[in-house]
């Protein structure tokens, strides 16, 4: 595969096609564009009157493509305290900043995400595999701070409906505060004016942005929010309309 950068239109073709295989549907018709030739030479498509299809190293490509962009969106919303308006229009651009390496390590810092803000599944990276951590983490899940670290909730995802119910009618919800006082056996954390014991794998579905990485957010807004927000890009994230 060429190691050239991709054009913005290219990468934008190459992260359709994977969100329309992510979500078993029909992608829209790649045309005969420059960005079709330009991927073909790549070695990142193969066009055909059928339309294009990803090779194997386009699959691994367009991946990474969605995950920078999933990850933008998380960045920008659960640290910046970006609305979700200017976030979605921003993430395609700031996605361009986050090239291999910097994507893993913005991974670490908001502690391995699974979902992006609009519930889409963000690709795994090495960092993930790894399990990498890092001590200057931002968002963290519940599970895996330490006791007596506090911070407020980022967000909950959870495919179990009724773990996810459960933690909203008791308050567990974007913004509040949470203080996590035991491990073990179970995991006990001061939630408004009580105290909520849930299993690790409850716990795990748990997002909490550390207390200390909040002030930027709650303040004026951030320099690199400020940036963004005076960059409209020109397409729209890739899964959503």
């Amino acid at each position: 595969m060429d190691e050239r950068e991709l054009t913005e239109s290219a990468e934008e073709l190459l992260g359709s096609l994977w969100t329309a295989h992510e979500e078993q549907s029909v992608p829209r018709g790649a045309g005969d564009g420059p960005e079709v030739h330009e991927l073909a030479e790549a070695g990142l498509i193969v066009s055909s009157a059928q339309g294009a299809a990803l090779t194997e190293a386009g699959e691994a490509e367009a991946a990474a493509i969605v995950r920078r962009e999933r990850l933008a969106e998380r960045l920008l919303a659960d640290v910046l305290a970006v609305g979700d308006s200017v976030a979605t229009e921003a993430a395609c651009r700031f996605e361009h900043l986050l090239r291999r390496g910097i994507d893993d390590q913005i991974c670490t810092l908001l502690g391995h995400p699974r979902v992006c803000p609009h519930g889409s599944p963000i690709p795994l990276g090495e960092c993930c595999r790894s399990g990498a951590e890092d001590a200057t983490r931002v968002v963290s899940p519940l599970a895996d701070m330490a006791a007596g670290e506090k911070g407020v909730i980022a967000y909950i995802q959870s495919q179990r409906r009724e773990h996810l119910h459960r933690l909203m009618t008791m308050g567990a919800l974007p913004g509040a505060p949470i203080t996590l006082r035991q491990r073990f056996p179970s995991f006990v954390f001061d939630l408004g004016n009580g105290q909520v014991a849930v299993d690790e794998d409850t716990a795990r579905d748990i997002y909490v942005r550390l207390d200390g990485q909040t002030h930027a957010a709650a303040g004026r807004p951030h320099w690199l929010a400020r940036r963004l927000r005076r960059s409209r890009p020109t397409r729209s994230p890739r899964g959503r309309p």
